[in-house]
């Protein structure tokens, strides 16, 4: 070690140290910078960091990180419930809120194992990929209009091993007739956008994920309207669907769903929030 040329827990407490402004994980984000510029696991970094010198790339992935891209972004995965899911610009990074949707289901499916599983808005396959890694037997369709989000889909269900049974189709629920030829299903997921679109957004958030993914109108709710209309249609029987929302939109939503024959619930993510809605057939 030199002056000019710090050792591993020196650099990633300077680098956590200028996170710290923005970020709510600073010694985590430059943890997990500094590991994937050594190309070793977080936890081996951690159980060892003696071992390693400072890359000379570390510097650079610093530097993208001040300019608040994300972390996910820059290391190219981000890890979701049982799963790690290849994302990059262009894709919604997956949100550890979400996976909500994915313990609800597992509670209310815990004695009828879905069979077929449609997740509406997949983006890289977050959802659907989660759930069919659980449910071993199962198959699914993930529905993305997003071209590059869905090359991200298809590539993460190879690598999760679950290819042969997820299929990621170009879907875009705004287009009449969008949910005709789908068939019904045990288990519907959704994470549509519902950001109103005055809303002001971390910058991380605001100048990298992608707009279509986030905004859903004035009140965020432009989407579920289009939504609601179509679901109880694409249930088999005794099939449920599971819609995350806004922290202030159950009430709405609920009372959308109730519009067309669902009774809703909802369920609060670990934060104590309001993040989904399951929605049944009368």
């Amino acid at each position: 070690m030199t002056a000019d040329r710090p050792d591993v827990r020196t650099a990633v407490r300077a680098a956590a140290a200028d996170f710290a402004a923005f970020s709510d994980t600073p010694m985590l984000d430059a943890e997990l910078l500094m590991a994937h510029a050594l190309g070793v696991d977080r936890t081996a970094l951690l159980i060892d960091p003696a071992r390693y010198g400072v890359p000379d790339d570390f510097a650079a992935l610093v530097d993208r990180r001040r300019a608040q891209e994300p972390i996910a972004y820059i290391i190219g995965n981000r890890d979701f419930w049982t799963i790690r899911l290849m994302v990059g610009p262009g894709v919604l990074i997956p949100r550890a809120d979400s996976e909500t949707l994915i313990a609800v289901a597992v509670d209310a499916l815990r004695h009828t194992p879905p069979s077929r599983i449609l997740d509406l808005g997949t983006g890289p396959g977050t959802l659907l990929l989660a759930a069919l890694d659980h449910w071993r037997r199962a198959t699914g369709i993930g529905i993305e209009r997003s071209t590059t989000a869905r090359d991200y889909a298809q590539q993460n269900a190879a690598a999760t091993g679950v290819g042969v049974r997820a299929t990621i189709i170009d879907g875009d629920w705004t287009v009449p007739g969008w949910a005709d030829d789908l068939g019904r299903f045990d288990l519907i997921l959704a994470n549509p956008p519902y950001v109103e679109q005055q809303a002001v957004l971390a910058r991380q958030v605001a100048d990298y994920e992608p707009a279509a993914a986030l905004f859903a109108g004035p009140d965020g709710l432009d989407d579920y309207r289009r939504l609601m209309p179509a679901i109880p249609a694409l249930l088999a029987d005794g099939g449920i669907a599971i819609v995350e929302i806004g922290k202030d939109q159950a009430a709405a939503v609920s009372l959308m769903a109730a519009e067309f024959g669902m009774a809703p619930s909802v369920h609060r993510d670990l934060a104590g929030l309001d993040r989904a809605v399951l929605l049944a057939r009368h």
